[in-house]
């Protein structure tokens, strides 16, 4: 016979595990042996270090930009920031409609664009927000146009990232709660630098 409180139990147990599998500790323990603990980590943050090797490879693509516009250096991780938590947002959800068959083929489209749709509309509002911030900080239109078109064109790719990859994974018979957020991240950096200090280059750098 199943009671309320087994099924409680179950609900609880799988969001636990859902939550330590998108930190990369998918069945560790507060009791589990240091050496053991060592190791279940090791391989993820191993995996990080490489996506943030990649990332520090696209800012040394414009080394030149930001010895001459020194002030991009600091508004450079704002713009990756951003993305990086509108990423995880939108993945969180993700990987939980996935578990509960929320989200699947049938109305995966549908989700995609509406991913896309709020990232758009939190793009444009961030957008507006950084830009002024830099306005009044640097006394720099040009800046302030090129963080807030950055932000616009980050917070699309986190929310798309961040729907995208783990149905990728889910199709390809990889567990997306234990891998997704590495590639989202990956993903949010790689284009929150490249955007920025692109079109940073292009406009500012003649």
């Amino acid at each position: 016979m199943l009671t309320v409180d087994d099924i409680v139990d179950v609900i609880s147990q799988e969001a636990q595990e859902d939550m330590f599998a998108l930190s990369g500790v998918s069945d560790e323990s507060i009791t589990d042996n240091f050496v053991l603990t060592t190791r279940r980590r090791f391989s993820w943050l191993f995996v990080n270090l490489l996506t943030a090797i990649l990332a520090s490879a696209v800012i040394a693509l414009f080394q030149g930009t930001i010895e001459k516009v020194v002030a991009l250096a600091a508004l450079t991780p704002i713009v990756a920031s951003m993305g990086g938590n509108a990423g995880t947002q939108t993945l969180t959800v993700a990987v939980r409609a996935l578990a509960t068959k929320e989200l699947s083929a049938t109305n995966a489209l549908r989700i995609i664009w509406r991913e896309a749709l709020v990232g758009s509309i939190n793009g444009l509002l961030f957008a507006f927000i950084i830009a002024a911030l830099v306005g009044l900080w640097l006394d720099n239109p040009v800046i302030s146009f090129v963080a807030g078109i950055a932000m616009v064109v980050n917070l699309i790719a986190a929310g798309l990232a961040g729907i995208l990859v783990p149905l990728t994974l889910r199709r390809i018979g990889a567990d997306p709660a234990i891998s997704s957020a590495v590639f989202v991240t990956t993903v949010t950096d790689c284009t929150g630098f490249f955007v920025f200090l692109g079109l940073a280059t292009w406009v500012l750098i003649k």
